[in-house]
């Protein structure tokens, strides 16, 4: 075990000393719950001063071209700094700020051909898998909302789609039906429950993908991946100051981002928690969401948006499930796993609160009206 760890910190030290940065290294550890990538927390002694850093493999499975996703995190990281250097105090905590190779690239490369990224790690703030108050829930919502008004005037070219079709959830679900037709580790004879609910619903879940085709919803860039546990909050004012893991950013449609924070906001358990009488939406964690999106982005918001954000949180939920159940169905391929059926019983969450959104649809509708 010794000699495992020793390798461990040795290969961190290689990698992060091919970016500019000053010090001596002191430790590496594994760091965050992310699905995707591999990320390490990194600590450096700076003149007697302890700083810490954090190192991510970029997963090449997932991401198949790393280089242009970190175009994107490049341009949209560089772009917020110069925003908020102008709105707020404390700007060295409100965007990710990534660190330069030898070469002034945002990344490197290691001897296997993995790309790899390091940023200066925001202290004195930490991300929430499971949000506690209300207000913890309006402070993320205004945060990502901010985060999208931000980027409306970005310059340049269009963003790179580093997964096409990433939110299309029609899409998804024909990945699902092809998932079960080829049945590859035969498994769809215990799951004809979770298929039936996700397909009965169908055509519902085509709705964001119809009103942008159709022109009433517009494209903008958006962060896609928009889960309580991807904004941190500062300990201290308790507001959502950052947005963090931006693999994702790119071009997409508004209504899933607030949609994927009603999904991972508003229930008290955990994404993959096995005792489904515990996960539900909490209406006044929708409300402070609702209420922290609309202040921050409202201005921007098209009349279509609008009139959809109640529906969102039901789409992008029965996406992520129906996501699962093609994970499991295929043999686990995409999500990281920690036992048996864990896509499976992430797939039964997700669909639990499904439920739960379906039978809150009057409320939140009205909350609109009002």
């Amino acid at each position: 075990m010794a000699v495992s760890r020793a390798s461990l910190q040795q290969k961190l030290k290689k990698l992060i000393y091919k970016f500019r940065i000053y010090g001596d290294f002191m430790v590496g550890v594994p760091f965050g719950n992310g699905h995707v990538n591999d990320t390490y927390l990194l600590t450096f002694d700076q003149g007697g001063v302890r700083l810490n850093y954090v190192l991510q493999r970029i997963n090449g499975a997932v991401f198949k071209e790393p280089v242009k996703v970190m175009e994107n995190v490049d341009r949209v990281t560089k772009h917020i700094l110069t925003k908020i250097q102008k709105t707020h105090s404390e700007t060295q905590k409100r965007t990710i700020r990534l660190l330069r190779s030898h070469d002034d690239l945002p990344y490197v490369f290691d001897d296997n051909g993995n790309c790899w990224r390091a940023y200066i790690y925001i202290e004195r703030a930490r991300a929430y898998d499971v949000l506690e108050t209300p207000e913890q829930a309006f402070g993320i919502a205004h945060a990502f909302g901010e985060f999208q008004q931000q980027l409306i005037d970005l310059p340049g070219e269009r963003l790179h789609d580093t997964i096409p079709d990433f939110h299309n959830t029609p899409k998804r679900i024909e990945q699902l039906e092809q998932a079960i037709k080829e049945d590859k580790a035969g498994r769809v004879k215990d799951v004809q429950k979770e298929i039936d609910f996700i397909l009965s619903r169908k055509e519902d879940a085509s709705l964001l993908v119809r009103l942008n085709q159709s022109g009433d919803i517009p494209e903008r860039i958006t962060h896609n991946d928009t889960k309580s546990n991807n904004i941190l909050i500062d300990d201290l004012s308790g507001e959502g100051i950052c947005v963090i893991d931006l693999d994702t950013v790119m071009p997409g449609l508004s209504l899933y981002d607030f949609g994927d924070m009603v999904r991972t906001c508003t229930s008290p358990a955990e994404e993959d928690e096995t005792d489904l009488r515990k996960v539900f939406m909490r209406f006044d964690m929708y409300e402070a969401l609702f209420s922290g999106f609309c202040e921050s982005a409202g201005a921007f918001m098209t009349a279509a948006e609008r009139e959809n954000l109640a529906n969102a949180g039901k789409i992008i939920t029965l996406e992520i499930g129906t996501r699962f159940l093609t994970d499991y169905l295929s043999g686990d391929k995409y999500f990281k796993i920690k036992r048996a059926n864990h896509n499976l019983e992430r797939c039964r969450s997700q669909l639990k609160l499904v439920s739960s959104i379906e039978e809150q649809m009057n409320d939140m509708l009205n909350l609109l009206k009002d």
